[in-house]
């Protein structure tokens, strides 16, 4: 059977089936985000129940938007063999592997360890490397406007990322910390007319800073990148401006961060318009969002689907280290049938609690 690579393999939503019920956790706010207490990802991993642990996990990941879990003790390969599994589970197609960063061979990223080993498929998310890496991106030029940070993984990719995994090694004494948004909310604080045209949108996604960066330190961007679509250096896509996640079967607003370059088909200043209006929705209403303090080995897991995000650029110079492994989905679609997520849990009488 032929697999195509830019499709999930869903048919419909997934219905979370109640096996992480038992674990004691609590909803960050109403909207967006769950922290688990006192429950180990290596023990779901390797449960006998692990296979609907982990698909249950992904449901819930894909409801809530992000998911946490304190002083994780699981180790790289187990972190990579979760990223995939939360993907496979979660239906994406069978030929997605987890994202290879495009500047993996670079000499400024920073090694996994003191002994400077190195895995195509774990990116060191360090406070230093990323300034030496990406010194030429605008938002790192001048720090006037923080907003111009948030952002969801890869989406410059033919595929982009589903789920991501972040676990913290190093953190500063203050500051550092991450934000994500809900992706969901943000499509429901719209109008209806309003986002009656934005369905009908795409956008163009685009990260020239990868092949800019390659070519001074004389490096060839890394392919395939966890998809045998995300291939070449061009990295200029064009995804719907609505996105609808193939898990939940809701709709969100995609067009949103350092990789959205453009809203196609409208004029200059409608473009603008849109964008500065979905970040306006974003920074003026904290409500859709969820906030972590990161402590040594904390995790976070999110799908890149319902939310963006954004680390706080307060670290000034203190060393913050992380290690994040990234699944890669299937190419962004927008399905008319589907709905939003109020609209959803309207016709369900529940609440936002991934238990439906």
């Amino acid at each position: 059977m032929n697999v195509d690579p830019a499709k999930s393999n869903l048919k419909a939503p997934l219905i979370y089936g109640g096996s992480l019920d038992g674990f004691d956790s609590f909803e960050v706010t109403p909207l967006i985000g769950r922290e688990y207490i006192n429950v180990q990802l290596s023990d779901l991993l390797y449960s006998e129940d692990a296979e609907k642990l982990v698909r249950d996990l992904a449901i819930i990941i894909s409801q809530r938007g992000v998911v946490f879990f304190r002083n994780q003790n699981i180790d790289i390969e187990d972190q990579k063999r979760l990223t995939q599994q939360l993907g496979l589970l979660g239906g994406k197609p069978a030929t997605s592997g987890l994202h290879v960063h495009p500047l993996h061979e670079s000499p400024e990223n920073e090694p996994m360890d003191t002994e400077g080993n190195t895995d195509e498929e774990v990116f060191v998310v360090s406070s230093q490397a990323q300034d030496r890496l990406y010194k030429g991106i605008a938002h790192r030029k001048v720090k006037v406007d923080s907003s111009a940070q948030w952002h969801s993984d890869n989406t410059m990719e033919v595929c982009p990322s589903d789920y991501s995994f972040l676990k913290m090694k190093v953190t500063p004494e203050s500051g550092g910390d991450t934000l994500w948004t809900s992706a969901y909310a943000v499509y429901d604080r719209i109008s209806d007319p309003f986002r009656s045209f934005l369905d009908g949108l795409t956008a163009t996604y685009a990260q020239p800073i990868f092949s800019t960066s390659a070519a001074r330190v004389g490096i060839k961007i890394h392919e395939p990148r966890g998809s045998p679509l995300n291939v070449g250096d061009d990295f200029s896509v064009v995804h719907p401006v609505v996105r609808t996640n193939p898990v939940t079967g809701w709709r969100g607003i995609f067009a949103v961060g350092l990789h959205c370059q453009k809203i196609n088909d409208v004029s200059a200043y409608e473009d603008k318009l849109i964008r500065d209006y979905f970040l306006h929705l974003i920074t003026h209403n904290h409500d859709l969002q969820a906030r972590i303090k990161w402590g040594p080995n904390d995790v976070a897991i999110w799908d890149n689907r319902a939310t963006y995000h954004t680390a706080t650029p307060d670290v000034f110079g203190a060393t913050r280290i992380a290690v994040r492994t990234n699944s890669i989905g299937e190419k962004p679609y927008f399905d008319p049938k589907s709905q939003s997520q109020a609209d959803s849990l309207k016709s369900v009488g529940n609440g936002v609690n991934g238990r439906h």
